[in-house]
């Protein structure tokens, strides 16, 4: 694939976001976050209030990029062979098995959305996680692949009666977590209230035109911007810094009032989450058409692929949102990038 194909490529990555952004408004962060995950290959947890325009904006992306969508709801009855196969009785008075969520578009599934994932048993999670890492299942006798699915899930936030939390190594999967949150813009809260064009979601989605990028490329040109984007000897030793400023934030100078610093950091990022987030700076820097990571790239995707692999200590654990992200900043702001 020649450079010509790449710019190709990102021209119509960036047309994509265009459509999104005039069909989901209020969201370019967002939506910029999501573009780097698609081509970054990633694994996403949306994190929003309901009604905020989730699965509009999965939606969109998904009219934009082609390929199978499908949803399914989490609930407290779920069971892992939900994911896999429903039974029903036929016409005939017979019990029948039809393919589940996850079979439905076989190879050419391409965005997995599991709403409210903590409302779902464990069970299902391990089932998920596995499909996640593998894209490959079991069932029927024989193998099922997924070469070009993207799950995203999202959580319940507000009820905790009922609701399953995902372990920090389920978190790690994710290569992302990406707030969705109502837009501050007191012109658009008005439009999303009054303009009826935001109110048909199914007409709003196919103003997105459909197939903008081919799903089943987007794995050859994610490798290619993987391998084409470099990253410098002072660049690769930022991104150490900062990495080992998760695990002992102490050595590196960093204070949060009222936090004991000593005590706050369990366990901080993986090597996977670090690997996951230079992946991400490389798109980021592939769309914005340079050839090598600076550290806006990263710092662009830092606290989206870290903050949620981050494990607190418990009495810090109820505002974790606020201290990680508190925590990361300082980083960026305390460790020098030369």
């Amino acid at each position: 694939m020649s450079d010509s194909q790449l710019a190709d490529w990102r021209a119509q990555a960036l047309q994509l976001e265009k459509h999104v952004n005039e069909v989901v408004v209020g969201q370019a962060r967002a939506i910029r976050l999501i573009t780097t995950a698609i081509f970054a290959r990633g694994h996403v947890l949306l994190e929003g209030d309901v009604g905020v325009g989730k699965t509009t904006l999965l939606r969109a992306f998904t009219r934009g990029i082609g390929g199978g969508y499908q949803r399914i709801e989490g609930t407290i009855d779920l069971m892992p062979n939900d994911l896999v196969y429903h039974t029903y009785l036929g016409d005939d008075g017979r019990p029948h098995v039809s393919p589940g969520p996850l079979l439905s578009h076989g190879t050419n599934l391409s965005v997995f959305f599991f709403n409210e994932i903590n409302r779902a048993r464990p069970q299902v999670h391990s089932l998920l996680l596995r499909v996640m890492a593998e894209r490959t299942l079991s069932a029927f006798n024989r193998e099922h692949h997924f070469p070009h699915m993207l799950v995203f899930a999202d959580r319940n936030q507000v009820e905790k009666e009922e609701t399953f939390e995902i372990p920090s190594a389920a978190r790690d999967r994710f290569m992302m977590e990406i707030p969705i949150t109502i837009p501050a813009d007191t012109d658009i809260m008005e439009a999303l209230i009054f303009e009826t064009r935001f109110h048909d979601v199914d007409a709003l989605v196919d103003n997105v035109p459909p197939d903008i990028l081919q799903f089943d490329g987007l794995n050859q040109i994610a490798s290619l911007v993987q391998s084409s984007v470099q990253a410098s000897p002072a660049l690769r030793r930022y991104t150490l810094d900062l990495w080992l400023a998760t695990r002992d934030p102490v050595a590196y100078g960093l204070a949060i009032p009222g936090v004991d610093i000593k005590r706050l950091v369990v366990a901080g990022a993986s090597p996977r989450g670090i690997a996951m987030m230079m992946r991400a700076a490389r798109v980021n820097a592939w769309l914005n058409d340079r050839e090598s990571v600076l550290p806006e790239d990263i710092h662009a995707v830092f606290h989206e692929t870290v903050a949620h692999r981050l494990v607190f200590n418990p009495i810090y654990e109820m505002r974790r949102t606020e201290i990680a992200r508190t925590l990361l900043s300082q980083a960026i702001r305390t460790i020098s990038a030369t």
